[in-house]
């Protein structure tokens, strides 16, 4: 999909630092920090901010030997159980696993407050899930009750607990508690700050997205699933797979094996293997993915493999309306991915559709003439009749805005518009009573490497709208990384950490991250998430730099960059 020209205008007002900065001795051109950069203790860092939290002031030692303890009737389900190993290799990345008292594998011991550790306040993770149903959809319970207290109120041990509806809930539980794990340096052990913490937590949206575009340049399907591990740190939900476009179709068809013709060499391509373990690596970590064939523009790269489909070799797109077999490739593919993709939401595109290549060929020309259609007419047609093969499939059909621009009378009541092209759609569709994804191009398009981190922090998905029952026609919001200046190079930081901005506005309540706090409680938090990206192997730009993805311009702490 084409975007509008970034902005014009430079971002003039400044972000101040996390804290004031350090004073400085100056050696030749050098600079030296004579102080380390620190946390504001009174802020919590956390990200995105549970729903509801209390905190206190002790700090528990937890055991690197932590145990895994499971109940209820979904606590023994493998995706609980390897996210627990995955989080436990995360939290423990510094200490070992040698189990010596206080020193990690190599048996050092290590002194706090004039004594040595002999004991852990935590040595077990007790999670409990209620359920032992495994499906994914949109609408899953992610509610979850995290528990960090002691067991009596005299007593050195201290215990963790989440206990959640869904397995789902428990995945956002444990992300949670491995963010109030904290490494301590001196003594070498995994610390707990401000215990005890009883949070209870949901999320404000169900639909909590982030958009890939894999046509304009190739993902391996391994930098896919870095992307996924990543979106999980946030308690994103959604990978918008955009995984075909005009430049190239990377994606196999069985049943149509010209396809993937349209890709840009043999090797960029994903098999269905690719594909299915792609969306099985996502559920385990609780992010469906939702899958998008843009019809009828954006197809060019269709015709590589079955030329059939180009109204003519000089009019290679849209897709050409008049044909039977237009329809039948297109419900081939939809068969095909059905198989592989399982959550009930599917992209059907229909944005930016130029149809005068349509009146220009002779063939199609007179197909429009037999049906008095005008163009418009066949423009709605083909994204009607794709609807219908959606349907048929049990999909529920999302679509740009562009269609409900065109004709929203005529679209299927179960239609989600998913807005790009600026402010005002989300009220105009709720209105009318079609849900809604909000993707507002000005805020929440990656690509554009202009918009501050701010500006994406401040964005509301149900600006201008006041009924309560049409803001519940809002499923939520996602933020697009299109392809055109990203592949594997580039891609973590030109996501991150600006995507993390959306994904807290998209979890938490509104009332908790009001654009008054933003510089003194929301800017320290972001920068410390952005760190913590870093130490789990994202590649997360500096948060403050006016162009995204910028690099550090000089020598200093991840926390003040």
């Amino acid at each position: 999909m084409l975007r509008m020209f970034f902005y014009f205008f430079c971002f003039i007002p400044c972000v101040l630092f996390l804290v004031l900065p350090q004073p400085l001795e100056v050696h030749g051109s050098r600079e030296i920090r004579t102080k380390q950069p620190h946390l504001d203790e009174s802020l919590t860092y956390l990200w995105p901010l549970p729903a509801e939290f209390t905190s206190g002031d002790e700090v528990f030692s937890v055991d690197p030997s932590l145990e895994l303890a499971v109940a209820g009737t979904g606590g023994g389900s493998s995706i609980v159980r390897e996210a627990f190993e995955r989080y436990r290799k995360i939290i423990f990345d510094h200490s070992g696993s040698g189990g010596s008292v206080g020193g990690g594998r190599f048996g050092f011991k290590r002194v706090l407050k004039e004594s040595i550790i002999s004991e852990y306040d935590v040595s077990q993770l007790k999670i409990t899930v209620h359920s032992d149903n495994e499906e994914l959809q949109f609408g899953v319970d992610e509610s979850y009750t995290l528990l960090v207290s002691k067991v009596k109120e005299d007593s050195i041990a201290g215990e963790v607990t989440i206990e959640a509806n869904t397995v789902y809930g428990a995945l956002r539980g444990i992300e949670t508690f491995s963010q109030l794990c904290a490494f301590d340096y001196t003594t070498k052990t995994v610390q707990i700050h401000k215990a005890p913490w009883v949070i209870h937590d949901q999320p404000r949206f169900a639909y909590r997205g982030l958009m890939l575009d894999t046509s304009r340049h190739y993902l391996p399907a391994t930098v896919i699933k870095q992307i996924i591990d990543s979106m999980s740190y946030a308690k994103f939900n959604v990978l918008h797979w955009h995984i075909i476009d005009e430049e190239s179709f990377p994606l196999e068809v069985p049943s149509y094996p010209n396809l993937w013709n349209g890709s840009y060499t043999k090797w960029e391509r994903y098999t269905v293997e690719d594909a299915y373990d792609i969306v099985n690596f996502a559920k385990t970590r609780g992010i469906n993915v939702m899958a998008e064939v843009d019809v009828p523009g954006h197809a060019e790269s269709w015709g590589a493999g079955y030329p059939d489909l180009w109204p003519s070799p000089t009019c290679r797109e849209p897709l050409d309306v008049s044909k039977n077999f237009t329809f039948d490739v297109v419900s081939g593919i939809l068969t095909e991915l059905r198989k592989i993709f399982p959550f009930e939401l599917f992209h059907l595109g229909g944005d930016e559709v130029n149809t005068d290549c349509w009146s220009q060929t002779p063939h199609v020309k007179q197909w429009l003439q037999n049906n008095n259609f005008a163009t418009k007419d066949a423009y709605r047609y083909f994204v009607l009749k794709a609807q219908e093969i959606a349907l048929s499939k049990n999909w529920t059909p999302v679509n740009w805005e562009e269609t409900f621009n065109a004709f929203p009378s005529k679209l299927s009541p179960q239609t989600i518009v998913h807005n790009w092209l600026g402010p005002g759609v989300c009220p105009k569709a709720a209105a009318k009573g079609f849900r809604c994804i909000y993707s507002n191009q000005g805020v929440w398009y990656l690509d554009h490497l202009d918009v501050p981190w701010d500006e994406v922090y401040t964005a509301e998905p149900l600006e201008g709208i006041s009924d309560a029952s049409q803001q519940k026609l809002v499923i939520g919001g996602e933020v697009c990384m299109w392809g055109e200046t990203v592949d594997t190079s580039d891609i973590q930081q030109t996501i991150w950490p600006r995507a993390a901005a959306a994904a807290e506005r998209l979890w938490s309540p509104r009332e908790s991250t009001l654009k008054a706090n933003i510089t003194s409680t929301t800017l320290p938090r972001l920068l410390n998430f952005r760190c913590l990206l870093n130490r789990r192997g994202v590649a997360a730009a500096p948060v403050r730099h006016f162009y995204a993805r910028q690099a550090p311009d000089r020598a200093g702490s991840c926390y003040v960059q």
